[in-house]
């Protein structure tokens, strides 16, 4: 396979494998990135005849190519969540404008940032990685303008790398009181509140085996929200609460995105809708979560997640203050 770029119109990466260095493509011809996850777009893609006839696998230096050859979309802004905390609502509010490519945790990302440095070298994993975002951000309507990227929960602790690949992109950390986070998970467990469903990560620790189910949860969320914070103040991320949305989009938000007012009255259109599932109204639950929690799982929160969030809303109002004083400096 050349590795010119009409030789990739319309398709996109669907899976890298780090150790192998291959990339597995798919072919999505003009169709637009708008489900809840990438996941949901490429098995809607999949479903397509051609796809189901043909599969395309390169080596990892084709992807480098592409990259030479037809340059994408810089990325515009990346975020990052404590997971059940509304990224998911900010991204489809994003992916409803034809301006917008919005990727919603796409595996192969995944895939780059958490792979050994043994399979890939960082210098090597750092070319990778610039060069599949800019294979996402491949104008394919001829509307797009920016690029913007949900990374999975998990990700937070990779922040740094792929900080080191864009310094100049904008980031912000969703995250919500960590006791309807919690409840979420208790309900319905997100694979990184599993031990060992996700694979070797920095939310493992020896000492999990012997909590229960509300103390696992508790802690994994503490060590979430505390490397959060730890990033916010360290590399200039923008600390959002769950209560900030979406009014925040359309306040200090919109310079991140870039928004224009019609942009952003289109946007908070999509907010009735139920974010998972864009086919059922929105209903808020922070109530009957909170009405919910054991006096279990209120403990192990007090004990490993609380402090941080407390954290996180002090840096937060200052971040808004800060964001207040600079508005009124500027000139008329």
């Amino acid at each position: 396979m050349t590795a010119t770029g009409q030789a990739f119109d319309g398709w996109l990466p669907i899976g890298i494998a780090a150790q192998d260095q291959v990339v597995d493509w798919c072919w999505f011809g003009e169709q637009r990135l708008h489900e809840p996850f990438y996941r949901d777009d490429v098995e809607r893609a999949l479903r397509l005849p051609f796809n189901q006839a043909f599969r395309r696998a390169t080596p990892l230096q084709a992807l480098l190519d592409w990259q030479r050859s037809s340059p994408g979309l810089a990325p515009r802004a990346f975020i990052y969540h404590a997971s059940r905390c509304g990224s998911t609502l900010l991204a489809q509010m994003l992916a409803s404008l034809p301006s917008q490519v919005l990727l919603s945790e796409p595996a192969p990302l995944d895939s780059l940032l958490r792979a050994s440095a043994d399979s890939l070298p960082e210098a090597t994993r750092r070319t990778a990685l610039a060069a599949l975002l800019s294979a996402f951000g491949q104008r394919r309507s001829g509307l797009e303008r920016s690029l913007v990227v949900k990374l999975d929960a998990w990700n937070i602790f990779e922040l740094p790398l792929l900080q080191r690949c864009f310094p100049a992109t904008p980031w912000l950390f969703l995250y919500r009181d960590p006791l309807e986070i919690a409840v979420s998970h208790l309900h319905q467990p997100g694979m990184h509140m599993v031990p060992g469903l996700l694979g070797h990560s920095p939310l493992d620790s020896p000492e999990d085996a012997g909590l229960s189910r509300e103390g696992v949860i508790a802690r994994r969320l503490g060590r979430l929200l505390a490397k959060g914070l730890q990033h916010c103040q360290a590399l200039g991320g923008l600390a959002v609460n769950y209560t900030e949305l979406p009014a925040a989009l359309g306040n200090r938000l919109q310079p991140v995105f870039g928004l224009s007012d019609s942009e952003l009255r289109s946007a908070l259109s999509m907010t009735g809708r139920h974010a998972k599932q864009p086919h059922l109204p929105f209903s808020a639950d922070s109530q009957a979560k909170r009405l919910s929690a054991s006096a279990a799982l209120r403990d192990e929160l007090a004990r490993w997640a609380d402090q941080p969030y407390r954290q996180l809303e002090q840096l937060r109002q200052i971040q808004i203050r800060q964001a207040g004083a600079a508005l009124q400096r500027q000139p008329g």
